[in-house]
């Protein structure tokens, strides 16, 4: 199903197949976070992606129960844009031989995928409170608040070390 395909007739429907993307996109997620992990040299860097691997499973978990909430099975449908983030992540990975230039690229690519989670997690939770969903709104917002965290957490490490040792 495409993003505007003849499937999606109401609100609804939107709402449900941009929880199936993100569902998608955070399972995505999980399976290139290991080898970001083991390609940052940077001690925080390492940890902070394993601290996210740990967050992101739960967030999977929040969107299952996002589902339940809403009376639909959790299914996921292809992303092109998390998969063309992820994509340009490793080839960028891939191509850079300094240790410290090679840090500073993945924190921009974690940023990258934070950036675009925060902005589907935002549209879903709008979405939710206009279908008087509040409940969902409310699950939805924990996994906002810790991407909008994350996402905090790799500007302070990139500008404070990262960048700096990568110039």
């Amino acid at each position: 199903m495409g993003m505007f395909s003849k499937d999606i007739k109401t609100m609804d429907d939107l709402f449900v197949h941009q929880l199936k993307d993100i569902y998608y996109a955070e399972q995505r997620i999980t399976k290139s976070l290991p080898k970001m992990i083991d390609k940052a040299t940077s001690p925080e860097l390492k940890q902070g992606f394993q601290m996210h691997l740990t967050e992101t499973e739960n967030q999977i978990r929040r969107l299952e129960r996002v589902f339940e909430m809403h009376g639909v099975k959790p299914d996921a449908v292809t992303c092109p844009a998390i998969d063309g983030i992820l994509k340009e992540a490793d080839e960028v990975a891939s191509d850079v031989a300094d240790k410290d230039v090679l840090d500073a690229a993945l924190a921009a690519a974690a940023q990258a995928v934070e950036h675009y989670e925060i902005t589907r997690y935002g549209t879903l939770i709008a979405w939710a409170k206009e279908l008087g969903r509040p409940d969902c709104a409310a699950v939805l917002e924990e996994t906002l608040q810790e991407e909008k965290a994350t996402d905090a957490k790799l500007t302070q490490l990139a500008e404070s070390r990262i960048n700096r040792k990568a110039a």
